[in-house]
C-alpha cells in the first residue's frame, strides 16, 4: 500500500462512519465572525467553503455505484443543509445542527462498514478536490469519526 492509499485508508475508517451520519442528518450557519480565528471552521474557510465541499461530496456519492442507491429517496437539499450544519458545528463554527441524532437516523438501515468506508472515500475526494490540507482533513475526520458506532449496524 503506498503512502497515499494508507493515508486515505486510515482517514476512511475514522470518517466513514461519521460521514454516513452526516449524510442522513438544517441550515443555520451564518458567518465566520462567531468562531475564533484558529478554529477548524475558519481554517476550512467558513460556511462558504464547507458548503462547496458538501456539494462536491454529495455529487461524489451520487456517482458512487457502491452507495448511491441508499440515497434514491433522500431529500438532497435537506441532506446538504444537515451536512453543512453538522460540519460547521463540529468544526467550531456558529451553526447549530438541528437534525436527529445519528443512532435514531440510521436505526434499521443496516449500514455496513463498507458503506461507511465508501462515504469516507467520497468525502476525502471532495476535501482533496478543494485542496484542504491533511492536518485539517485529519482533524475534521477525527471529529466526525466517533459517530461510526451509532451508524454502522452490519460488519
Amino acid at each position: 500500500m503506498n503512502g497515499k492509499s494508507a493515508r486515505i485508508g486510515s482517514r476512511r475508517m475514522i470518517s466513514a462512519l461519521a460521514l454516513a451520519g452526516l449524510l442522513l442528518g438544517s441550515l443555520g450557519c451564518s458567518t465566520m465572525e462567531s468562531a475564533p480565528a484558529s478554529s477548524l471552521y475558519n481554517r476550512l474557510g467558513g460556511k462558504t467553503a464547507i458548503t462547496a465541499v458538501v456539494d462536491q461530496f454529495v455529487a461524489n456519492v451520487a456517482q458512487d455505484q457502491r452507495i448511491n442507491g441508499r440515497f434514491a429517496t433522500t431529500d438532497i437539499p435537506k441532506l446538504k443543509r444537515h451536512l453543512v450544519d453538522q460540519v460547521c458545528m463540529a468544526s467550531g463554527g456558529p451553526c447549530t445542527y438541528a437534525g436527529r441524532d445519528m443512532k435514531t437516523t440510521h436505526a434499521g438501515m443496516k449500514i455496513s462498514h463498507a458503506d461507511f468506508t465508501a462515504l469516507v472515500e467520497d468525502l476525502v475526494g471532495a476535501l482533496n478536490k478543494f485542496k484542504v490540507p491533511d492536518a485539517e482533513q485529519n482533524e475534521l475526520l477525527g471529529l466526525l469519526g466517533p459517530m461510526k458506532k451509532d451508524i454502522v449496524e452490519v460488519p
